[in-house]
């Protein structure tokens, strides 16, 4: 496996620059897994079909869906590629790179671990800010306009949010120069996490179940369906900031209210 990655990567660095891979090619990476990963969840949304381990009973329009996919289009072209041919310079300068050799997956994994921490951690209090009255009505309630979420939502917000935000996605990498498959795999999952989050079905191998510190896409969606100044849970992975800082309390009584239904039903 790892030759055949060392030749897939050799194939790539031999023909095309550093520039056209951490910009072109992290563009349609990005966009390949998002799209790839999130569309399904417009279809089983649509088809009626896993409705047992659908979160909120309500659809979402045809209507509202395709206005999503619109808007995504335009604010990834206009936007995320934008920023990320900007960004290159600085990453270059830290010492990003894309030679040979590939580094290992200790420190991959190693790297990716410390990007999710710094991530949560930007992303928690940025994400907090924009729950103020004035940012939540003329910013971040354009990615609340879905109180019933699915998985292309994860990235449908104003231009400005996407600009702040983002921010906590690329910081841990820019002050630590990765090696550029580093920097793939970490939108691979990061883009996959935040997707899975907004999925709004909560399935029996959902990340969640198996993970303790994770949040995931039950805990996030009640962030969404409840009014914006007592939401809580802010965090975009983990469960801990939420409940270091106590704005998760809601959502810990509802699932204590939800368990005690449960027992209370076996019970009988």
């Amino acid at each position: 496996m790892a030759s055949v990655i060392e030749a897939a990567w050799t194939y790539l660095i031999t023909h095309f620059s550093d520039f056209q891979l951490a910009c072109v090619g992290s563009f349609f990476l990005h966009e390949t897994v998002f799209f790839l990963s999130g569309l399904p969840f417009i279809y089983i949304e649509r088809a009626g079909w896993l409705k047992k381990y659908k979160i909120q009973a309500k659809n979402n329009t045809t209507e509202a869906q395709e206005k999503c996919v619109t808007r995504l289009l335009l604010y990834h072209l206009c936007v995320n590629l934008p920023v990320m041919l900007a960004s290159y310079p600085v990453f270059s300068f830290m010492g990003m790179r894309s030679s040979l050799p590939l580094p290992s997956w200790k420190v991959i994994s190693t790297q990716i671990l410390f990007y999710f921490i710094v991530e949560d951690f930007i992303f928690y209090w940025g994400h907090r800010i924009l729950h103020t009255k004035w940012l939540y009505k003329h910013v971040h309630s354009v990615h609340h306009e879905y109180a019933t979420p699915f998985g292309l939502t994860s990235e449908y917000a104003h231009p400005a949010e996407i600009l702040f935000l983002g921010f906590a996605t690329i910081f841990g990498p820019a002050i630590t120069g990765p090696h550029l498959i580093t920097l793939w795999l970490w939108m691979v999952v990061r883009v996959l996490e935040t997707v899975e989050a907004h999925c709004g079905y909560h399935f029996p191998w959902s990340p969640s179940n198996f993970l303790p510190l994770y949040g995931g896409s039950d805990f996030h969606d009640y962030h969404h369906r409840i009014v914006y100044t007592k939401s809580g849970n802010y965090a975009s992975t983990f469960v801990y900031m939420d409940w270091i800082f106590g704005t998760d309390h809601g959502y810990r009584k509802l699932k204590e209210l939800k368990n005690e239904e449960v027992a209370e039903f076996k019970e009988n």
